[in-house]
């Protein structure tokens, strides 16, 4: 379904069109670390501790400049708490929280199907048990 462009830019936004800023959004939530982090903050605030442990595999760099863009998109809001060290807590937006939806629906897709697919082929999913 294609709407009208706010931004003036052309007609409605369609993600196949190259100029599209659907196109930027699409880059952001397909990331890896962008959709388990809203993954991750579905159920409520976490501060960045929090998030790196139950975001296995994450550096901290990383997992900065994930949260960073997904605040700046205004998926994501950073919470300062005044104390003594800095209190900091992440969460989903409105935004966010509609965003988590179909990525919640791909994320539960992946683990139903991921014993369906050809491990042996080049570039898939490797055999390694969760754990």
């Amino acid at each position: 379904m294609t709407t009208l462009c706010l931004t003036g830019q052309h007609a409605h936004h369609d993600v196949y069109a190259a100029q599209c800023p659907c196109r930027a959004m699409l880059d952001l939530l397909a990331n890896k670390w962008s959709a388990l982090a809203i993954g991750a903050l579905e159920d409520g605030p976490r501060r960045f501790g929090a998030l790196q442990r139950l975001l296995q595999g994450v550096s901290p760099k990383v997992l900065t400049q994930t949260l960073r863009r997904l605040e700046g998109t205004g998926l994501v809001d950073r919470t300062i708490y005044p104390a003594v060290p800095l209190h900091v807590e992440y969460s989903l937006t409105p935004l966010g929280h509609s965003a988590a939806v179909p990525l919640r629906l791909l994320r539960t897709w992946v683990e139903e199907h991921i014993d369906s697919f050809d491990n042996t082929a080049q570039g898939t999913p490797n055999s390694t048990p969760c754990s």
